[in-house]
């Protein structure tokens, strides 16, 4: 990814704002942020994005964005801006990189909550249980749409790369009007 002066993080509310904004100035960025609160707002921030110079954006992990992952990485790419996301899905859909945490991983520990509480325990003595397993994905297809190159050390490091077939087994409408290939490619490590 090209280097930025500053980040832009599209939000639909203040509720991780703080935190963001402390941990820009360690990384020797500045950041702005870049609200919609409804999907009627998000292409207009994303033109608004554009017209700030924003070269990336930091898409946060919220309702209005995951309701949405299809047309938030489409506006993303539509207006050449690379993103991150938080959730394997957004890649998936398109997004250019999602990073954090596993999705099964998240619904196994909510699972042993379940049945530590069917059996009796009070919800208030459980333990907060903080996420340990991180999935990074990279999404190749929107890389080259964006004209990026991915560096190999970062390629080897990712747990999924999202190939060009990968997308069309995620959207089969694609493949039945003969955009893409027949045979999905996918690597997991």
């Amino acid at each position: 990814m090209p280097y930025q002066d500053g980040l832009r993080c599209a939000h639909n509310s203040k509720n991780r704002e703080g935190d963001l904004r402390a941990a820009a100035p360690l990384l020797g960025r500045q950041i702005r942020f870049v609200g919609a609160r409804n999907g009627g707002e998000l292409a207009d921030a994303f033109a608004a994005a554009v017209a700030q110079g924003v070269g990336c954006l930091v898409i946060q992990n919220d309702l209005l964005f995951n309701s949405r992952p299809d047309e938030v990485s489409q506006l993303a790419i539509q207006h050449r801006l690379p993103a991150i996301y938080e959730n394997r899905e957004d890649a998936i859909a398109g997004g250019l990189i999602s990073f954090g945490s596993s999705q099964r991983e998240r619904y196994r520990q909510a699972g042993m909550y379940a049945g530590r509480i069917l059996k009796g325990e009070k919800p208030g003595d459980l333990p907060v249980i903080q996420p340990t397993k991180f999935e990074l994905v990279i999404n190749l297809k929107t890389a080259k749409a964006l004209g990026l190159d991915v560096p190999p050390t970062l390629l080897a490091r990712a747990d999924e790369v999202i190939e060009y077939a990968q997308i069309f087994e995620a959207h089969p409408c694609l493949i039945a009007n003969g955009a893409g290939p027949t045979s999905p490619a996918r690597r997991a490590s």
